[in-house]
């Protein structure tokens, strides 16, 4: 039979277990962000966005990416960030949610691997606010990283306006 340990340290590990890995960090407003780089397909600069009639706000529109039509977000105007001009820092990271599509962030920081045991579950903000886009809180030496699911920041049902005719 085998033991079986309430002690605190075990929480995290079961509620984070399989966390561990590899993360693309980048800048939000003031904070710092992940998302696990086997979503990642690929990172560009700003370019060119067509915009998309009575999309919602955060759905920044298009880009033609070596002739497929990918949409776009701007990830600020999602969690609500006052937004900024873009500039030379200003990226589109291409992810892969079942299709593909770019967020932009303000910066890309740099890929950090993170082991299970550094990741802490999201904490409890209250009933009003929603976490469960949170994979959990990434510690990296004396800095903590807010470890996104990205499936679940940009959820399907959000953006099936941008669905071409005939895909739907």
């Amino acid at each position: 039979m085998e033991a079986v340990s309430n002690s605190p340290g075990n929480e995290t590990t079961e509620s984070t277990g399989g966390l561990g890995g590899k993360y693309l960090t980048f800048h939000l407003d003031n904070e710092e962000y992940g998302l696990e780089i086997l979503k990642v397909r690929e990172i560009i600069n700003i370019m060119d966005i067509t915009s998309v009639p009575q999309t919602s706000d955060f759905v920044e529109g298009v880009i033609n990416l070596r002739g497929k039509v990918i949409p776009v977000v701007d990830l600020r105007s999602k969690f609500e960030l006052s937004r900024i001009e873009y500039n030379d820092q200003t990226c589109i990271i291409v992810v892969d949610v079942g299709t593909m599509m770019g967020i932009i962030v303000d910066t890309v920081q740099e890929v950090y691997d993170i082991p299970s045991t550094n990741i802490e579950p999201p904490p409890q903000l209250g009933g009003t606010v929603d976490t469960s886009f949170i994979l959990g809180m990434g510690k990296v030496k004396e800095d903590v990283k807010i470890l996104l699911d990205i499936d679940k920041v940009l959820t399907s049902d959000e953006l099936v306006p941008l669905q071409p005719v005939g895909e739907g």
